[in-house]
């Protein structure tokens, strides 16, 4: 069972390659984001900058991704918040299988984010354009959802896969040493 675990922790860095390419993503959005607000700022009160219409519509938009991308990154390093308050009273098998449940429930909803959001994306946001950009597609306004949702899967299944190797290899080393 040991060597299992082994064989299936060799595709760990591929895991720190996605995370590390979704975290860029974020940064990039969030300086983005600022770079936006600054012209929209600057626009309103420097008289030789023009006002953009767009800005506010591209805001919105940049920090929905943002918003739902680092939602996923936080699976990845387990800093959601949860409800601890009861663990030092719990055996710890009992918080084991308890996040192995919350993994799975999580799990369910990435798949609905993935599966749901793409149907608004493409039935919703096809028909219809940014009111300050007629020629952007609102598909961009709801594509986050879905892409959090797939964001969501790859590292739900690695916190699954770590909590169930967590209770497996612990059992594995107590066997052996009988």
């Amino acid at each position: 069972m040991k060597s299992f675990f082994e064989k299936v922790d060799k595709i760990k860095p591929a895991y720190d390659i996605v995370y590390n390419f979704v975290l860029f993503i974020c940064k990039a959005l969030l300086i983005a984001d600022i770079l936006v607000v600054a012209f929209q700022v600057s626009g309103r009160y420097i008289p030789f900058i023009p006002d953009p219409s767009w800005t506010e519509q591209v805001v919105l938009t940049l920090m929905s991704y943002m918003a739902v991308l680092s939602a996923a990154l936080a699976i990845r390093r387990g800093a959601h918040i949860r409800m601890t308050a009861l663990d030092p009273y719990l055996p710890k098998m009992v918080i084991k299988i308890l996040d192995i449940l919350s993994d799975l429930g999580v799990l369910i909803l990435a798949y609905i984010m993935m599966t749901e959001g793409w149907k608004y994306a493409i039935k919703i946001g096809s028909k219809g354009n940014y009111e300050s950009m007629p020629w952007l597609s609102r598909f961009w306004m709801y594509f986050p959802v879905a892409l959090a949702g797939i964001a969501m899967i790859v590292f739900e299944v690695e916190a699954l896969y770590n909590h169930i190797k967590s209770i497996c290899v612990k059992e594995v080393e107590e066997d052996g040493s009988n």
